[in-house]
């Protein structure tokens, strides 16, 4: 199965996409999708659609994304809604089902405790994929790790669909 993991922004929209076969995870690509500060939005946005679609023709079978959490900025919170909303469309334009994990089950995932540091989560990342570097920038890594945890759940209910615990 592949699975692309997506760390929603406008400015930065990392995303990874992860081949998960028999319980291994293998690493097919990963990076960042930018845009100019100086261009208006709507431009941005679009951007952001035709990127993104080059991305999405490598056809995975899942998206996996970061859900929306609102912190102190909400200027940024409204941006990071509408790269997600980018992303929903790009997804259902394709038919590609997506999948929701709050940064506590990310980490979880992939370090074993949800309040992990993000060094940590990067170096268990490197270590799992068997990176030679600790997998940057942080948006790609984000991404990467979302892709991971969405790997994970999904062997986890085929596990249990094939009643094996």
């Amino acid at each position: 199965m592949l699975i692309c993991g997506i760390d929603p922004g406008i400015a930065r929209l990392g995303y990874a996409l992860l081949h998960q076969d028999s319980g291994r995870s293998e690493v097919h690509t990963f990076g960042c999708l930018e845009t100019p500060v100086d261009m208006p939005v709507p431009q941005r946005l679009l951007s952001l659609h035709e990127q993104l679609s080059e991305v999405l023709a490598a056809k995975p079978q899942a998206v996996a994304i970061e859900t929306l959490f609102f912190n102190k900025n909400v200027r940024t919170a409204f941006s990071v809604a509408e790269a997600r909303g980018v992303v929903l469309l790009s997804c259902a334009e394709r038919d590609i089902p997506v999948f929701e994990y709050t940064p506590p089950q990310v980490k979880q995932a992939v370090v074993g405790y949800g309040r992990a540091e993000k060094r940590q989560v990067q170096i268990m990342l490197q270590r799992i994929m068997k990176l030679g570097d600790i997998p940057r920038p942080d948006d790609a890594a984000d991404a990467l790790a979302i892709a991971f945890c969405h790997a994970q759940v999904a062997r986890f209910k085929q596990r249990l669909q094939q009643g094996v615990q």
